[in-house]
């Protein structure tokens, strides 16, 4: 029996692909999408890496922060600097710590402000504090508080007038003096014209002399003595001779007439005590007295 053979035909046509898309995962901002007739497709271009900041305020992109979320852990209230003269002010900022080790400025309108101790006199709204006046150099602690977060500062406020504290103010003595032999103001003992300890020497001499004025027995002394065979020589000897003082011995022959720097004498010093020899001393009066001076 022969073979037999069917033929069959077969048509074959072209089919057009339906339309696709494949959706790769996106690891960073980085990420685009790349598009084509009949497919579309998201990926990632790579990754951000450094630190990128502007001004007012200072900001930070970093790579592993989605949509660079921080947390806030605290804050800190920095000055610069952190001294302000009595009476003065010094504008307080703060920033807010986050976890990711950065930092962002806070608008100092939005913190609570308040004074914790020391010689603050107020602290505006805004943050400025001003300084109260003091008689020395005192610390000052400011605290501010955002978003249940607190952190305080220790302002240094200088005291850059001598003679303005209260009622120790304008009396011609260092406010610190007075404060150290009479405590806080007022004090009628601490005046310049009164004498505490009766020893004949007022507030304000003492002052300028470094002795106590609390003491009786600690006072300024002058003496006039003869020099051996020199019978028209004086030794003016007086005591306490203190480094922060200025001495300036005068004369005259006349307690109703002027008095004049002594001319001509010379000067030693034994520890404290200073003796000034006047080789003109042969008038039949002649009298000496010591001007003290403090810078």
């Amino acid at each position: 029996m022969k073979p037999s053979f069917i033929l069959l035909a077969a048509a074959i046509t072209a089919r057009a692909a339906e339309p696709y898309a494949t959706t790769a995962t996106t690891v960073d901002a980085g990420g685009s999408r790349a598009t084509s007739t009949n497919y579309s497709q998201d990926a990632s271009l790579g990754g951000i890496s450094g630190t990128s900041t502007a001004n007012a305020p200072q900001t930070a992109a970093k790579q592993g922060y989605i949509a660079q979320l921080a947390e806030v852990t605290g804050i800190q209230i920095p000055a610069a600097p952190s001294t302000v003269n009595e009476g003065g002010t010094r504008q307080l900022t703060a920033i807010q710590i986050l976890d990711d080790a950065t930092t962002a400025t806070l608008d100092p309108a939005t913190v609570a402000w308040s004074e914790v101790s020391g010689p603050v006199a107020s602290v505006s709204s805004s943050g400025l504090a001003t300084a109260a006046t003091v008689y020395q150099n005192e610390p000052a602690t400011v605290q501010g508080g955002w978003g249940g977060h607190f952190s305080g500062i220790v302002l240094s406020v200088l005291n850059t007038d001598k003679d303005n504290y209260q009622a120790y103010a304008a009396d011609g003595i260092d406010d610190d003096w007075q404060y150290q032999y009479f405590g806080a103001p007022p004090n009628a003992n601490a005046g310049p014209s009164a004498d505490p300890d009766g020893d004949g020497q007022k507030n304000l001499f003492e002052f300028l002399a470094g002795v106590v004025p609390n003491n009786p027995s600690s006072r300024f002394l002058l003496r006039i003595e003869p020099v051996a065979g020199q019978p028209t020589w004086k030794n003016l000897v007086f005591s306490p001779h203190l480094p922060d003082r200025s001495y300036t011995v005068e004369t005259n022959t006349d307690l109703g007439a002027a008095w004049s720097p002594l001319t001509g004498a010379t000067g030693s010093d034994n520890g404290s005590e200073r003796t000034v020899t006047d080789p003109n001393a042969s008038a039949a009066n002649k009298f000496y007295r010591v001007n003290i001076s403090k810078p």
